[in-house]
């Protein structure tokens, strides 16, 4: 093997990996290194996709439960086979895994096994399981690293009692009693995972509301469904002791607001309060500039303070910790890399909640406009209100739309439905092209669909919706 790449991608996750198949698409002579046993990064092998597979096998369960014998569909003796049910998660993670192998062979990527050391601008060293060192030269390289869970301080995540989501994609068998620290987007994801398949859980957040950086309309809203499924919520409150004893947890936790003390004895502590840059000490070493977050900060091309030296995805100090704003920015680090013009537009990069319902969102948040004094005007209409949720029974939510007072420019849409991580491309490629709510409203959208209410919120932006 030749040890000269043009560039040489550190990490094969979502950014990484997809940023390694485009600049082999343009030509370049590309290397991957992976400190793991399997590519895809965390989003592949112990976030996104296990969780979707979780997400998707316990709501069906759930269904099978609770909601069939409604519909006429008589099913008695509904068992739970958890094993199985993680069996068919592994199953998936690992025919994607191997999807990504065929893709770097399809492409003449060279994947290198190990831990990446950055020596230079143009040296990166990578480290194998027996530890034999390997150098390799390289024209340009991209640190694609991503994120690591966070703790409180003073929890210890032993992936065993209190795990992180890691632990949480792979208990052995249901938790009767289920704490989880945060309810932001993992914690409200994994609580509805072990909610539908038995457990009692309670989500302790620090703010008063769920889902930090989403509309309040929709926090609100969210906020009384989950509750309706049966999870518990504490608001406001903050966690000042977790404790383990012969495998239970006892957590601890005030309210902030009446300094009202609480105490919850559990089977598992989930800790869901956030992630941060996967940073290896010889980055700073080598004068790689950090924010005072310990991100990267990269200009308008994806480069670092040193020159030839790349960043994107969690490690850096733009946008949100999202595996598809990662891809995006892969493809125009790539991109520019080979002398064309990348680029990511951070104002349109869509956020999903793969609850049951899912919750969505692209754009600014009425709270956000009101902050920068931006005059709008709110377009909204009910899922109860359309003839498919009617049908399918998946009525809870709705879609908002805000556009520009003066414009009509949409500036940011939020929606609750079963299906708004699919319908929230299109208000994303609405906005990408600075569409009006004008625009939306006059497009045709197929009858009976989830997404007539789109049109319909648009219109309410003028308020003549048809029928709301």
């Amino acid at each position: 093997m030749e040890n000269n790449f043009d560039v040489i991608v550190i990490g094969s996750g979502p950014g990484g990996y997809v940023c390694a198949i485009r600049a082999a698409q343009l030509g370049l002579k590309t290397a991957c290194i992976e400190a793991n046993n399997t590519l895809g990064g965390v989003c592949l092998n112990q976030g996104c996709i296990p969780s979707k597979s979780l997400l998707n096998s316990s709501e069906l369960y759930h269904k099978a439960q609770k909601e069939f014998n409604n519909l006429g569909i008589k099913i008695t003796n509904v068992k739970l086979d958890l094993p199985k049910m993680m069996s068919n998660k592994k199953k998936t993670v690992q025919t994607l895994t191997k999807g990504i192998e065929f893709l770097f062979k399809k492409n003449k990527i060279t994947h290198l096994k190990g831990r990446g050391l950055i020596q230079s601008n143009n040296t990166v060293t990578v480290v194998n399981d027996s530890q034999k060192k390997t150098s390799y030269k390289t024209k340009n390289i991209v640190i694609a690293t991503g994120s690591v869970p966070t703790s409180l301080p003073g929890i210890k995540i032993d992936e065993k009692t209190i795990v992180s989501s890691t632990g949480a994609l792979s208990f052995d068998k249901v938790p009767k009693e289920l704490i989880v620290i945060g309810g932001g987007y993992i914690g409200l994801e994994l609580s509805s995972v072990w909610k539908r398949l038995g457990s009692n859980v309670t989500v302790i957040e620090f703010l008063d509301h769920i889902i930090p950086g989403m509309d309040k309309d929709i926090s609100d809203t969210f906020l009384k469904i989950l509750n309706k499924q049966g999870i518990n919520f504490r608001l406001n409150s903050k966690v000042t002791r977790v404790s383990v004893e012969k495998n239970k947890a006892v957590v601890d936790f005030i309210n902030n607001k009446n300094e009202k003390k609480e105490r919850i004895d559990c089977d598992k502590v989930l800790i869901a309060v956030g992630r941060k840059s996967n940073i290896g000490e010889n980055i700073s070493k080598l004068g790689v500039k950090l924010d005072n977050q310990k991100k990267i900060e990269v200009n308008n091309k994806f480069e670092t303070s040193i020159k030839n030296i790349y960043a994107i995805g969690d490690v850096i100090n733009k946008g949100p910790m999202l595996a598809h704003k990662a891809e995006d920015e892969g493809i125009a680090v790539a991109e520019i890399i080979a002398g064309q013009a990348g680029h990511v537009n951070y104002d349109v990069i869509p956020a999903v909640i793969y609850t049951s319902p899912e919750v969505a969102m692209v754009g600014k948040t009425e709270e956000q406009l009101k902050k920068e004094n931006i005059k709008y005007k709110v377009g909204k209409f009910p899922f109860l209100a359309n003839s498919r949720a009617k049908v399918n029974n998946e009525t809870e939510g709705f879609v908002k739309i805000i556009a520009d007072e003066e414009t009509d420019k949409v500036l940011g849409v939020s929606m609750i439905s079963s299906v708004a991580g699919t319908m929230i491309a299109e208000l994303a490629l609405a906005m990408e092209f600075g569409a009006s709510s004008e625009d939306i409203a006059r497009t045709c959208h197929a009858h009976p669909t989830h997404s007539e209410a789109v049109k319909e919120a648009a219109m309410a932006i003028d308020k003549r919706p048809i029928h709301f």
